[in-house]
């Protein structure tokens, strides 16, 4: 576990990400509550309850010390396949709190990681292997792009509270991508 000093700046972005952390401390405290208070139930400790505290951490998914570990795991076992891991929340527990992994290809990516590949340099692909996307009370919280641009590369989105990171479509971004190559080479068709 490291110890680290922060100090905010209370006035503008300081006052955003003090509402951001805020934010994510009540999440992690409503699963120990949880866990605490109900029999049963998931507890923090548990692997895919860790894997959701620690994929909506706005810093990312490994900032912490205590987050390697469990997804470290994640990324091994997504890699060889495996399907993502589950939290229970029990009875009355976390309501609109899930995570879901989508594996990335041309239909499903960021723009910035689609280019051109494969044989003879004619296939769109991205440069990622999935996006996890974390959602709490029902609403994108973070999307965290993993194995991108390279291995044990992740790119973390923040769509919490006091964000102004506007949400996009992952779905779109071909096109998107396809637009721009037109556009870039005067109309003359695209890629390489």
């Amino acid at each position: 576990m490291h110890d680290a000093a922060i100090s905010f700046d209370f006035a503008g972005p300081g006052r955003a990400l003090l509402r951001a952390l805020r934010r994510w401390s009540s999440v992690i405290a409503a699963f120990i509550g949880v866990s605490i208070l109900v029999p049963g139930t998931a507890r923090a400790d548990d692997w895919g309850c860790q894997v959701i505290l620690c994929l909506s951490n706005p810093g990312g998914p490994e900032q912490y010390g205590e987050c390697v570990p469990p997804v470290e795991k994640l990324w091994a076992a997504l890699r060889h396949g495996y399907p993502f891991p589950t939290c229970d929340f029990g009875a009355g527990g976390s309501q609109g709190t899930s995570a879901v992994n989508i594996f990335a290809g041309a239909g499903y990516c960021r723009e910035d990681l689609l280019y051109w590949g494969g044989p003879e340099q004619s296939e769109l692909l991205c440069n990622a292997r999935g996006a996890i996307n974390v959602e709490i009370d029902g609403a994108l919280y973070t999307r965290v792009w993993w194995d991108a641009r390279g291995a044990d590369r992740t790119i973390t989105e923040f769509y919490g509270g006091g964000t102004t990171q506007v949400s996009y479509d992952p779905t779109q971004s071909a096109r998107l991508f396809l637009e721009h190559e037109y556009e870039n080479s005067g109309g003359q068709g695209g890629g390489q």
